[in-house]
Order: C-alpha cells, then sequence, then structure tokens
C-alpha cells in the first residue's frame, strides 16, 4: 500500500448535524473536504417510528440549514412546527410566548436528530469535491504545521485544517491535548415517545414542579415526546416499569392537558454540563459538543453548534482558508472570540433557570413567580427574550 496521503483542504472528524452541515458549507465554498463517521444511521423510512432523540431547531438555525441546501431534505422527511412555548410552575403563572410575538410565521421545529443528520448527508454527496469516510476511528499523527491523521487499514489523510465536530466524546479534543470543565447534574431524564389522543398540536410546554420540570414536545401526526426530570433512583424505577404501569405514572404527575396517549418507547439519559477550556490548537478547531454541551433544559444544545458553524463559515467566506500557521491561528482565535462568549452565557443561563427552580427557599420562589410574570406582561422583554432563544 502506498504511504502517499490522500490531501484536502480540510478533514471534518464527526457527520453528525454539526459535522455534516460544516462541511456542507465548506464543499459549498469550493474547498475538498473529508468527512469522518463513525456511523450513519439507515436511510428514511416513512414508517419508521419517531425516534427518542430529537431537537427543537429555531428559526435561526432553520435560516442556515436552508442557506446551505439541507433544509428541503429535511421538509422531504418529516418535522413539526410549534408556534407556541409555555413555561409554569406548579400553582403559579404561566408565560406563554407565541411566535406573533415576533411576528414569524412559527417559532421553530422539532425534528428527530437523525434526520437532521441524514438530510446534511444528502446535500453533502451532491458535491464532487467532498468525500464521506465510515471509520471507527481517527488517529491524530500531526495538527501543527499540518494536518496529517490515519484510520483504519493505516490510510492517511492530509489537509490545512482538522475540525473536531466529533460529540461530547470528542477523540480530536483528547488528542490535540484540549481540556475540558464539567459535572453531571444529580437528576436524570426519561424521554417517553407516546401518540396523543388529540389533534396535531402546535405548542411545547414545561411545567417546573418541586422534583424537576416536566416537558412536553409535539412531533409529526400526533406523535409527541415527554421528557421527565428526577432524581437518578426514581428515573431508573419509572424506566423499569412497563408501558401501562409508567401511564398511569404519568397521568398522575403530569399535567392534564395531556390528556390520553399510548407509550411507544422510552429512554433514561444523564444530565451533563461541559465547556473545553479552549476552542482551537494550532491548526485545529472544535465546533458543536466538541466545544461545550449544556443542560438540555430549552433544547438549545444543538443550535448553539449550528451558530458555530454559522461563525466559522462567515470567517471563512471573510478570509478564506488560511495556510500560514500564524493566520489560522488569528482567524481560530476571532472565531472563539465570537462563540466562546456567547455559549458561556447560554450554559450559565440553563443553569441559573435550572437551580433557580430546585431551589424551594419562599423568597427564591416569590423572585422566580415575579420574573414569570414580568416574562408574560412585559412585551419588550418578552420579544427580546424570544428572538434571543430563536437567534434571531
Amino acid at each position: 500500500m502506498s504511504n502517499q496521503p490522500e490531501v484536502f483542504d480540510v478533514i471534518v472528524a464527526g457527520g453528525g448535524m454539526v459535522g455534516a452541515t460544516t462541511a456542507v458549507g465548506l464543499a459549498k465554498s469550493g474547498l475538498n473536504v473529508a468527512v469522518i463517521e463513525k456511523h450513519i444511521p439507515a436511510d428514511f423510512d416513512a414508517k419508521q417510528p419517531p425516534d427518542l432523540r430529537l431537537s427543537a431547531i429555531s428559526i435561526g438555525s432553520e435560516l442556515l440549514l436552508r442557506e446551505l441546501g439541507i433544509w428541503h431534505h429535511v421538509e422531504q422527511m418529516r418535522l413539526c412546527p410549534y408556534k407556541r412555548l409555555a413555561v409554569w410552575e406548579q400553582g403559579s403563572t404561566r408565560t406563554e410566548f407565541t411566535s406573533d410575538d415576533v411576528s414569524q410565521p412559527h417559532l421553530g421545529h422539532l425534528i428527530e436528530n437523525r434526520l437532521i443528520q441524514l438530510a446534511a448527508l444528502a446535500e453533502l454527496q451532491t458535491y464532487e469535491n467532498a468525500s464521506l469516510l465510515i471509520e471507527p476511528d481517527i488517529n491524530i499523527l500531526n495538527y501543527q504545521d499540518e494536518v496529517r491523521v490515519s484510520v483504519s487499514g493505516g490510510k492517511q489523510l492530509k489537509a490545512n485544517w482538522l475540525i473536531g465536530a466529533d460529540g461530547a466524546n470528542s477523540a480530536v479534543r483528547q488528542q490535540v491535548g484540549i481540556g475540558c470543565t464539567g459535572w453531571q447534574y444529580q437528576q436524570q431524564a426519561l424521554g417517553i415517545i407516546i401518540n396523543t389522543h388529540k389533534a396535531q398540536q402546535d405548542i411545547t410546554w414545561q411545567q417546573f414542579t418541586p422534583n424537576g420540570p416536566l416537558a412536553f414536545l409535539p412531533m409529526y401526526d400526533g406523535f409527541a415526546s415527554l421528557v421527565w426530570y428526577h432524581n437518578a433512583d426514581a428515573i431508573k424505577k419509572l424506566a423499569a416499569m412497563s408501558s401501562a404501569s409508567l401511564k398511569n405514572q404519568v397521568q398522575q404527575y403530569f399535567p392534564k392537558e395531556l390528556g390520553d396517549f399510548d407509550i411507544l418507547d422510552k429512554a433514561s439519559f444523564v444530565l451533563t454540563r461541559s465547556h473545553a477550556q479552549q476552542y482551537f490548537s494550532h491548526r485545529a478547531v472544535l465546533l458543536g459538543d466538541a466545544a461545550h454541551t449544556i443542560n438540555p433544559l430549552a433544547g438549545q444544545g444543538v443550535n448553539l453548534g449550528f451558530k458555530d458553524v454559522k461563525s466559522l463559515l462567515e470567517l471563512l467566506s471573510e478570509k478564506g482558508l488560511v495556510q500560514n500557521q500564524s493566520d489560522i491561528e488569528r482567524l481560530f482565535t476571532q472565531y472563539q472570540g465570537a462563540r466562546r462568549k456567547d455559549n458561556l452565557l447560554m450554559s450559565a443561563g440553563m443553569d441559573f433557570i435550572y437551580k433557580s427552580f430546585n431551589n424551594h427557599h419562599s423568597p427564591v420562589k416569590t423572585l422566580r413567580q415575579l420574573a414569570l410574570t414580568a416574562s408574560e406582561n412585559i412585551k419588550p422583554l418578552k420579544k427580546t427574550l424570544t428572538k434571543y432563544a430563536l437567534g434571531l
């Protein structure tokens, strides 16, 4: 076998939602790009049951996906627009954000993660200057004066840039020596896929209880996802229940507006927060969950990742594929400066909400209720909060 590496402009480690979208943007700009991904989801089939992992895609993320030609692939599969978002605490004021507040047709869409990934990969395949490699591992041989990696069978690839978009347990982040701080929350969550007995809904809601939030996320054709936050022991017990027993518990603890339903699937997952100590090292740069994960309380995780993509692509459009080491580090420093503050702000915001609603002292509860009331009744504040969450 020849030891000569295959040469690209950019190597993207990770072909998930963020990595594949980044690769489409790079290919669209005319660069030769290689994507290395461990696993590709099965092709879409309308008869497939709804998947447990889904995201609330903001209008800002939708605009990026439209610009890159990815959105129309999503539309050919399935998605659910939502126009209203309600938040309340047991026995207190209900705050409802609507698309009318910001003069938009909707607040966003709820879409299964694998469908976003499939849509991005479908668009990527339309570019002759893009290559997709299905490989279990990536081994970084050099990321300083050049990028050189190897995959299975000893095959080597060479490039100017290496993009790590390979998730929370990023191999790129670890191999280039970027540290990461974070923790696992005491609570866990149970995701439950249901088939509701109501007509298709356009509202997603979240009720805060002393034990944690209870959330409803509408999907297509009357399907929906419930998210039940609780301590680890309680989630373990709920996850072990039969569908009939779990339904009884949901009916007992979830708001009555849920109505009747059938349970189709369930799975528990841990809640974590992490943040890379820096977003780049020499010619390697991190995007999405490889750089930051947050509490999934408001479904903002992947939207932050898409903001990373947008920021890097805009810098690329302005500066071009810089190749000199000092120019690369200068560009990556600009990217880090543009994104790190916003990502930390959102992480802190989610933690503030999470900790605030888990604090049951009377003064804190009073302040919490005042904040919800202000969000509902002060229109300029409500509009500002909504636009920020939507990426507008």
